[in-house]
């Protein structure tokens, strides 16, 4: 059953031009985690209230809504500090969080692989070290010593929890290290096959997954290898891999990637740079847009924001902007005017310009790709069935001295049998 829930946002100085927009996508991260927003609460302050965050008139307000719509959590966009969640708890009888514990809850509740779930977890000590309160009986001394009661004056409680909270960071760090080594081994495996990557990159709910799944659909039409998709922020938390094995034989992995978001908590950022670190190995990246959505200015700056934070900016990008099924004809050309011609307008769901999409790929990573002929004896008809299963095979005529195959290959596959080619 659902938390009825109420948002709440401060705009300091109305110094943020995007506030409305932020509280709108606010409501939607409610939406993710199974919270019905009843309520919403804004006001422009010259500076926050140490002790509520928010005016005490707002409070009042606040308190006003949550007896009226029978509220059980207010969710507050701007991060709390210890003694404002006390404060606020203490003052409103309701549950309070801040949008960094929204984000982790829901990071939480959707991880499911092993490493996922210790990303999640570390970043929710980390978030939670700060925060650690210890009542009046816990911060007392506990006995650190055996005998006379002077012998040894121990550690206060709340100590005690900081030191056990860091202990098992560092021990969550040393399995996620255990796993990044993993996956770097299987990293190299996949270098060794010499397929280009292909990575999906956006703002969270942009249709990374949709679009993965429609070239699984169109390349392998197999359910079992389709990622999850919905229409909701954060469906995606883990990187999923697919090969796509084009009708000419070419072939490349396409990787789905965590979704970008607007003031991501530090904490989360660095606790999925390892997941991210697939994108760093992309040899192409797809920035998947939702233009649907009004703030898709913003979400393009979030994404080019954090690509660069992870090392990722050099990485050549095709622009995807995806959803035009939900945007009316006139509204799309005032889009393309201010965006320009670059990139490529598609929609998933409906299958609208995915194959410009597909060519464009391809132009990019088989752009150095050789047409050759090879002239490969009968007696080596493993060679040619290798040419016919992995390679783009544009002709092939039977001679006296063997078949004779006109393809396209890679610079790796023209140089390994080099011996073959008619000059």
């Amino acid at each position: 059953m659902a938390k009825k829930g109420i948002i709440v946002g401060l705009n300091i100085n109305s110094k943020s031009e995007d506030f409305n927009e932020l509280m709108i996508e606010l409501e939607n991260l409610c939406s993710a985690y199974n919270i019905d927003v009843v309520g919403s609460i804004t006001q422009n302050a010259k500076q926050v209230n140490r002790a509520y965050y928010i005016g005490i008139g707002k409070v009042e307000e606040l308190l006003n809504i949550i007896k009226q719509e029978k509220a059980d959590i207010v969710v507050f966009y701007n991060e709390l500090s210890t003694s404002q969640l006390k404060n606020l708890e203490e003052k409103l009888n309701c549950e309070i969080i801040d949008r960094t514990a929204l984000i982790l809850d829901i990071f939480a509740q959707r991880a499911k692989t092993r490493e996922a779930k210790l990303q999640v977890e570390v970043a929710s000590l980390r978030y939670m070290l700060p925060r650690l309160i210890g009542s009046n009986e816990n911060l007392g001394r506990q006995s650190g010593g055996v005998g006379t009661k002077n012998r040894g004056s121990g550690e206060k409680k709340l100590e005690l929890d900081r030191r056990r909270i860091e202990e098992k960071i560092t021990s969550l760090n040393r399995e996620l290290d255990d796993l990044k080594f993993q996956r770097e081994t299987q990293r190299n495996m996949r270098k060794k096959s010499n397929l280009p990557n292909v990575a999906l990159v956006g703002y969270t709910n942009a249709g990374k997954s949709s679009i993965m799944n429609e070239l699984v659909d169109i390349f392998k039409n197999s359910e079992e290898k389709k990622v999850f998709e919905k229409n909701m922020l954060f469906a995606t938390l883990e990187t999923s891999i697919r090969s796509i094995v084009l009708q000419d034989n070419k072939e490349f992995l396409l990787s789905d990637t965590v979704g970008f978001v607007s003031n991501l908590p530090h904490d989360l950022v660095k606790a999925f740079r390892s997941t991210l670190e697939e994108v760093c190995e992309a040899d192409v990246l797809l920035h998947v847009i939702d233009v649907s959505n009004p703030s898709y200015k913003n979400h393009i700056k979030v994404t080019v924001d954090t690509l660069n934070q992870i090392g990722a900016n050099d990485i050549p990008i095709i622009n995807i902007y995806n959803k035009i099924d939900l945007v009316d004809e006139e509204l799309l050309n005032d889009i393309v005017d201010d965006i320009g011609k670059e990139g490529i307008f598609v929609s998933a769901k409906k299958n609208i310009n995915i194959d410009k999409m597909i060519k464009c790929i391809c132009d990019s990573i088989f752009k150095d790709y050789i047409r050759c002929k090879l002239l490969i004896p009968y007696s080596e008809g493993n060679v040619a069935s290798y040419f016919n299963h992995n390679t783009s095979v544009i002709n092939t005529e039977y001679m006296e001295e063997g078949t004779l195959l006109d393809v396209e290959c890679s610079n790796i596959e023209y140089n390994k049998y080099k011996k073959y080619v008619l000059e």
